[in-house]
């Protein structure tokens, strides 16, 4: 298993901890990663775009002049798509983008993208991440002194109130709860900042 170094609030060393092969050693997979985030992003698209048809555009229930006579070509409604102010032909519809992956190739993915960033010495394992209130300026403070100004993505075994309050106003540092990490949000970031008891918490959840 592959050994990683804890430190401390104060960037000093805390000892080491094993992380799990399976999760953090695992083949790197680009394009198993790359399919799971274009899910993830079509899965959060709206895909309320809309146009009006024929039939849609208010008006239209006149025959605008008569059948015969005029010279003009023949026409039964002015909300034709000939006309100006007329429906749309082909427009697009309110429609449902997001679509289903196995579960498997999921987690084949975020073991993929985790094990790319302990490749890449983008991991960091604290031995803890607690404040005594929600203060913005305590987790900035916090972050400079591990030299990790801003992208970080801070991994925490379970709800944290005080810390989540105090990240949200912070760009590009967010925080994670184990249960909810995913391919899109580890590869977001360029840096993770696990608890130690959340690597514990992976090894339950992921592999248990």
């Amino acid at each position: 298993m592959p050994h990683i170094e804890i430190i401390n609030k104060e960037n000093k060393k805390a000892g080491k901890t094993e992380l799990p092969e399976d999760i953090f050693s695992t083949e790197i997979k680009k394009g198993l990663i790359h399919e799971v985030v274009r899910n993830h992003l079509a899965n959060k698209r709206q895909g309320n775009a809309s146009t009006k048809t024929k039939g849609l555009v208010r008006g239209g229930g006149k025959k605008p002049y008569k059948q015969k006579g005029t010279g003009r070509a023949r026409a039964g409604s002015n909300r034709s798509p000939l006309w100006k102010g007329g429906g749309t032909v082909f427009g697009p519809l309110p429609r449902d983008y997001s679509y289903k992956l196995p579960k498997k190739v999921k987690w084949l993915a975020l073991s993929s993208a985790l094990a790319a960033k302990f490749a890449d010495g983008k991991i960091i394992v604290i031995d803890e991440l607690s404040l005594a209130e929600p203060k913005t300026k305590a987790v900035i403070g916090l972050l400079k002194n591990l030299g990790l100004e801003n992208n970080v993505l801070m991994i925490v075994p379970e709800k944290n109130e005080t810390l989540e309050l105090a990240a949200r106003n912070i760009p590009k540092v967010n925080v994670a709860r184990v249960n909810e990490l995913n391919v899109y949000t580890v590869m977001l970031h360029e840096k993770l900042l696990i608890t130690k008891d959340a690597v514990e918490k992976m090894k339950e959840a992921y592999l248990g």
